[in-house]
């Protein structure tokens, strides 16, 4: 959902063979499967989706052979730790033509994880778990860049990404769901709009410096109101709205709440509109 936001962030800073990039929060390693397709050597890290990251170790490991757009299922390596190198064709979503030429490492646990002697310190670290769609998320993405900044080079770049203003992201109405549900678990994960600073403020606390933003269009597109139900279950956004109710009861909301967004067809198609922000390490 999220492609034409990773596409444009890595056209914007050159990503390629000079590019090292540590990933927080990475989830199912979908950017980092397009970093690493433009000859990037990436790292993720992620401790909170451990399903997520089992996803990404299949796109990345050693005895995946070839990746595609649904990920070819290979075998799991050691808890905490992965590397990657597929076969030199290129990955889903990757520039025509493009290899990979560096290894991939996933790391079950925090950017502490992602040092060691033989690291080269990071010259990008992505952030690409929206801000401004969690209660609490920019407290606990303020420890996680804590962490993570000593390990890059001086003027690394650092991209944060946010909902665009509720106004534009037609998804918005329906994760209001969510936020309803959850009551009273509202520091839980659940969702809540955006703020027109958010990243801003979540790169000031971090030292760092602005340079530069933009908008992309992102719609979330799904083939019916089902798929659009598990698509948006799968983000973890309902979490506390199934731990408040039960499942049942969120996903028949969720349905509901879907259900202006459905086309003659059948499809769900809503358009979104995401920020980024680009800040350096001082």
């Amino acid at each position: 959902m999220l492609v034409p936001l990773y596409e444009a962030v890595y056209e914007r800073l050159e990503v390629g063979p000079a590019t090292r990039l540590l990933g927080l929060a990475c989830g199912s390693g979908l950017a980092l499967l397009l970093a690493a397709g433009r000859g990037a050597a990436v790292t993720g890290v992620d401790a909170s989706r451990p399903e997520r990251l089992a996803l990404a170790r299949e796109r990345l490991l050693p005895d995946t052979p070839r990746v595609t757009s649904g990920g070819v299922p290979g075998g799991q390596g050691p808890r905490g730790a992965g590397t990657a190198v597929p076969d030199g064709r290129p990955p889903c979503g990757g520039r025509d033509g493009a290899r990979v030429r560096a290894a991939a490492r996933l790391l079950d646990g925090s950017p502490r994880d992602a040092a060691g002697a033989e690291t080269a310190a990071y010259n990008l670290v992505t952030v690409f778990e929206p801000i401004g769609c969690l209660a609490g998320d920019s407290e606990g993405l303020g420890e996680l860049l804590a962490d993570a900044l000593p390990r890059t080079v001086r003027g690394a770049a650092v991209v944060l990404a946010g909902w665009g203003p509720p106004e534009r992201c037609a998804t918005s109405s329906v994760l209001r769901v969510a936020t309803k549900l959850a009551d009273p678990l509202r520091s839980a994960r659940s969702w809540r709009p955006a703020r027109r600073d958010d990243l801003e403020e979540v790169a000031q606390r971090a030292g760092l410096k602005p340079d530069g933003s933009g908008r992309v269009a992102c719609p979330f597109g799904y083939a019916d109101v089902d798929s659009a139900v598990r698509g948006l279950l799968s983000t973890g956004l309902f979490d506390a709205a199934i731990a408040a109710t039960d499942a049942k009861q969120v996903d028949k909301e969720l349905a509901e709440a879907l259900h202006p967004h459905r086309r003659p067809d059948g499809t769900v198609w809503m358009p979104n509109v995401f920020r980024y922000l680009v800040a350096r390490v001082p």
